[in-house]
């Protein structure tokens, strides 16, 4: 019974952390590095802004791993009512809002000196903009929706029924509809992609971004399951 507690505290291996970790760190550094020290095409309208693309997309991407590793938790915890698979669902949820903000932050940086640059404008209501921004306020209502119940198992049922409907808004929000509309968004309807636009060079930035950025994700959740798992131990055990 002590073993398994323990392995339920430690919520990954530590050897499988500590690899990761040292991965992520080494990977982030080399991004970063290459991000801001790497020549790279000067593309219309983009030119220098363009390296904002080894930051913003992969942050979106790694939103919606973590929707998906949320909603995963969140389905088993419907099956097994078990509480630790609600924790994993909160923290994955919590930690992908983190980089859903940064990635719409960066996101309006990068307008403010490209589409818009000489209005003063920070936010125009593209399709995009919008369309994300609901994306993130629908998330945002998982947690206040949790804040209202006390009981957790019935908070847990509650709250995974609405992570679900969540994650199946999302990839609509993000990606189906506004590539249905005229934005200035590379993507959507009468833009191009961003494949199209950027030098094939810059790929190789690119690429291990979005495997470090998604591995940064990995240790910020599993730090946090550890965290909660050791509170509700001592929630459980005080003589601990």
């Amino acid at each position: 019974m002590e073993t398994t507690r323990q392995e339920d505290d430690r919520a990954v291996a530590p050897r499988l952390y500590r690899i990761v970790r040292t991965g992520v760190v080494i990977l982030l550094t080399g991004v970063i590095l290459g991000g801001f020290l790497l020549s790279i095409p000067q593309l219309a309208i983009l030119e220098e802004t363009a390296r904002n693309l080894y930051f913003h997309v992969p942050m979106w991407l790694t939103l919606m791993t973590a929707a998906l590793v949320s909603a995963y938790h969140s389905l088993q915890f419907l099956r097994s009512g078990d509480l630790r698979r609600d924790i994993r669902a909160r923290e994955a949820a919590w930690i992908g809002i983190i980089f859903g903000v940064l990635g719409l932050v960066t996101g309006m940086i990068w307008a403010r000196f490209t589409w818009y640059v000489g209005t003063g404008m920070w936010w125009n209501f593209d399709p995009r903009q919008s369309m994300s921004a609901a994306a993130l306020l629908i998330y945002g209502a998982y947690f206040v929706l949790r804040s209202g119940i006390d009981l957790p198992h019935k908070r847990g049922r509650i709250a995974a029924v609405y992570n679900l409907f969540a994650f199946v808004t999302m990839p609509f929000l993000l990606y189906v509809l506004p590539r249905q509309m005229r934005s200035l968004h590379p993507g959507a309807e009468g833009s191009p992609a961003f494949s199209d636009i950027t030098d094939p060079t810059m790929r190789l930035v690119l690429y291990p971004a979005f495997i470090a950025f998604i591995g940064l994700f990995w240790v910020l959740y599993t730090q946090r399951v550890r965290l909660s798992f050791l509170k509700k131990r001592l929630r459980s055990e005080p003589e601990l």
